[in-house]
């Protein structure tokens, strides 16, 4: 599971040019997902070899000015509950503000480590004025430059240095086993789903200790199931949310889905799928986890012999490319095909696991791509010559060619289609990658 780091700050001192300078460059970016919540917030980065998540708190403070000390003071206190590191953000050009001033009183009491970024230090008078954020009692202010990267290095060095070390000593037994969140937006039957299977004909291990803030990772073995149900659902009422509720659960689902093999994603069916369905299930894709998509309260949908077939076909479409996906429609109320949920997700997760064998693999594509070969660009042409599975923890593939740069989007979705058609690998997202021969 990758670190996390939220970047907080009053608004207009430049927190989303500061997100985007950080998963924009070449040199650190991995992956980025837009349109996690109300406008790109989420992005995964890499730095000297270390991947974190980066949250970025800007873009929810609305109305009038009288209303921006409350908003950006719950943003604040929901970031430090979930990050790793926080990055305070500041504006050099106009200094300390009273806003400034009550963002500091909340981190000096977090035991989290904060990092004050002096953000428009673009010349050298400007770095001096940085000394003056001294004053919030957050330690030493390191002056940046959003805009053009300046100070960004040495700044994520020292950033990288606080994550926390991995234990030393790790439960070998429980991490052996799979581990299966359940992730979905707000009151889609997560805690209800949780609740029926850790009820009353439970048979449940000790609970050990959770690896997400809030969160138990309880190990469930009963029915001839054995894995690790990590419970992050129903962790914090709505009332105590409020305009935040949507931030909060992109936090609590980045949280969950990192730290899983197979992601349970469920789905209101009275509500339909909506774009933050598609966004969580594009967020665990991105992450490269197993998933599983559970339509929840079906015995409160009116029906006919054609409606699971619709609603299916909708879910499809919308998640298309990536639609080898198990779909289940379920009770968790009557406890309707809470099992049959089990069972597509193990199956996801040995889906997940699958090893293809080189020799095979060459023989089946072999064919493959004598009938189907690249198309031709600029009058060169593509010859595919090799194929392996890496020794990703995920299924990924690279391709040897003659000329892996000339080969598009369209072609390697066909590749990937002939490997899902020949292999069983329903759950799980396919990496493939093209190298030069």
């Amino acid at each position: 599971m990758s670190n996390m780091v939220a970047i907080v700050g009053r608004p207009n001192v430049g927190k989303s040019t500061f997100f985007n300078r950080l998963v924009g460059t070449r040199d650190a970016i991995v992956d980025e997902f837009s349109g996690v919540t109300r406008d790109r917030h989420y992005g995964k980065s890499e730095w000297i070899g270390k991947e974190f998540s980066i949250i970025d708190t800007g873009g929810y403070v609305t109305g009038s000015d009288d209303v921006f000390e409350d908003e950006i003071r719950k943003q604040v206190q929901l970031a430090v509950e979930e990050a790793d590191v926080i990055m305070f953000v500041v504006d050099t050009m106009t200094g300390i503000t009273d806003m400034d001033n009550d963002v500091a009183n909340l981190l000096r009491k977090q035991d989290r480590p904060v990092f004050v970024v002096a953000n428009k230090a673009d010349t050298n008078d400007r770095k001096m004025d940085a000394s003056e954020f001294y004053a919030m009692g957050l330690g030493e202010p390191y002056p940046i430059s959003a805009m053009n990267g300046s100070g960004t290095g040495d700044l994520l060095d020292e950033v990288v240095a606080k994550f926390p070390k991995p234990q030393s000593d790790p439960d070998e037994d429980a991490e052996e086993l799979p581990r299966i969140s359940v992730v979905g937006r707000p009151n889609a039957g997560k805690s209800s789903f949780i609740n029926a299977l850790t009820g009353s004909d439970r048979n449940i291990v000790t609970p050990v200790s959770g690896t997400t803030r809030d969160s138990i990772d309880t190990h469930y073995k009963a029915y001839g199931f054995d894995f690790t149900l990590v419970d992050t659902a129903g962790l914090r009422k709505k009332s105590k949310v409020h305009d935040d509720l949507e931030f909060y659960s992109v936090m609590r689902s980045i949280r969950s889905i990192e730290s899983s093999d197979v992601c349970i994603l469920m789905i209101d069916a009275e509500e339909g799928f909506h774009s933050q369905d598609l966004n969580i299930f594009s967020l665990v894709a991105k992450n490269n986890k197993a998933v599983v998509i559970l339509v929840n309260k079906w015995d409160l949908i009116e029906k006919d012999h054609q409606t699971a077939k619709k609603f299916e076909k909708l879910i499809r479409s919308r998640i298309n490319p990536f639609d080898d996906v198990e779909i289940i429609f379920t009770s968790v109320l009557t406890k309707q095909r809470i099992h049959k949920s089990l069972d597509a997700a193990i199956r996801a997760y040995e889906n997940r696991k699958r090893r293809i064998k080189t020799s095979p693999l060459n023989d089946y594509f072999q064919a493959v791509i004598a009938k189907q070969p690249p198309p031709a660009v600029k009058g060169k042409y593509i010859k595919i010559k090799y194929v392996t599975q890496l020794p990703t923890k995920f299924p990924s593939f690279a391709f040897f060619a003659n000329l892996p740069q000339y080969v598009k989007e369209p072609y390697k979705r066909f590749l990937e289609n002939k490997l899902r058609e020949q292999f069983d690998f329903t759950g799980t997202p396919l990496r493939i990658f093209m190298r030069k021969k």
